[in-house]
């Protein structure tokens, strides 16, 4: 059994990158379609400390996620380009957190439908899945250390995020051929795609970009002064027991540091590779987070996944009213449920899918989800407490 710190980091960075280079392989493509590289990244080393090759008690594993965790939500917000979401107009914002609204009712609806069946200590869980499914996997991990997630808990909401979204993603774009039916008994108001084709014409498109040594030494540097100075005002303010504890207030002050500082010009650090480091320390705390977990209570994925389904329901059935009451289009729908549920890697599929050349309206939505999911799945697990 690995005991060593040093050598529990070397082991799990070497399953971050075993998967990261398997998921870009020619041959690994379609497996990872099935089940992404995220799961994997948590389920092996979980396998390893099941199996006695690491010590989930190690103390460096939690460490690792409370140190590293608010440098990677610094990193990932503070190259938000807000403007270019303010940009997408009211229509396609509204119908955003329509379908957010709908997330965070059925969850709640949920887990007191099934709190009897899985466990009242289910509720962070839900606050978990919450956070994923309005925002995404960087929001997800937020969570669940802001409102401590026991690992047993955590398991099984992986299982359902990673299950649920592609099943869903899967039913939207076979959904395609009613648009124009929608359109038409909906009243559609389909000026809006035109008006959103000139609207996302002037937004940026991202490149990928080459890392050097000066720019890693640059963006690790603000990414250490973010998570430094976030959990020192952090430890400034007051705790609100059972609701907002110190690393709450860590995970909230660095997203809104790093949101104002998305305003500056200190956002151009994304040319030297942000966003792509914060996703890599951002795998690295989901490898020390799977490694304190154990494979109890996996059992009760099958129920949960049920839940899920019940969850997207309530979504959906928000979202078509919504869509209803704003004569929006089928491709509104989609785009802002993908963009909930589904995140920056599908939402813009599915929005291609609808209308080609919108599929920058999928992803603004899906890093809209990423700037408001922590806080979303923050309330939800407040509220799923009261019932439990």
């Amino acid at each position: 059994m690995l005991k060593s710190p040093f050598l529990i980091i070397l082991f799990l960075l070497a399953i971050e990158i075993a998967v990261l280079m398997a998921a870009k392989s020619k041959r690994g493509e379609k497996f990872f379609d099935f089940l992404p590289s995220v799961f994997w990244i948590y389920f092996l080393p979980m396998l390893a400390s099941t199996f006695g090759l690491i010590d989930p008690k190690a103390p460096v594993l939690g460490a690792v996620t409370t140190y590293l965790l608010p440098m990677s939500l610094g990193l990932l917000l503070i190259t938000v380009d807000v403007r270019a979401i303010l940009r997408l107009g009211s229509r396609a914002l509204v119908m955003f957190f329509i379908g957010s609204l709908g997330i965070m009712t059925g969850t709640v609806m949920v887990f007191v439908l099934f709190k009897n069946l899985v466990g009242h200590q289910f509720w962070a869980g839900f606050g978990a899945l919450a956070a994923s499914w309005t925002g995404g996997s960087a929001n997800m991990i937020a969570v669940k250390e802001a409102l401590a997630v026991p690992d047993p808990v955590f398991l099984p909401m992986v299982v359902v995020d990673t299950i649920c979204p592609y099943i869903w993603m899967g039913l939207l774009i076979a959904a395609v051929r009613f648009q124009p039916t929608f359109d038409r008994w909906n009243h559609a108001d389909r000026g809006v795609l035109e008006d959103l084709r000139l609207r996302v014409n002037i937004a940026p498109q991202k490149k990928d970009v080459r890392l050097t040594a000066g720019g890693l030494i640059a963006v690790v540097g603000i990414a250490l002064v973010l998570g430094l100075l976030s959990r020192g005002i952090a430890l400034k303010l007051p705790e609100i027991k059972d609701m907002i504890s110190t690393y709450v207030w860590t995970i909230i002050v660095v997203s809104v540091l790093a949101l104002g500082l998305s305003f500056s010009s200190v956002r151009r650090i994304e040319s030297a590779g942000a966003s792509k480091v914060g996703y890599w320390i951002l795998y690295f705390v989901l490898t020390s987070i799977g490694a304190k977990a154990s494979l109890s209570n996996v059992g009760s994925s099958l129920l949960l996944i049920g839940g899920g389904f019940l969850i997207i329901l309530v979504h959906m059935i928000f979202l078509l009213i919504g869509a209803r009451v704003m004569r929006a289009p089928l491709f509104l729908v989609a785009a802002a449920s993908q963009a909930n549920i589904g995140g920056v890697a599908s939402a813009p599929v599915v929005a291609a899918v609808y209308e080609p050349g919108l599929a920058s309206v999928g992803l603004l939505l899906a890093i809209l989800g990423n700037i408001v999911g922590t806080y979303l799945g923050i309330l939800v697990g407040q509220l799923c407490k009261m019932f439990a």
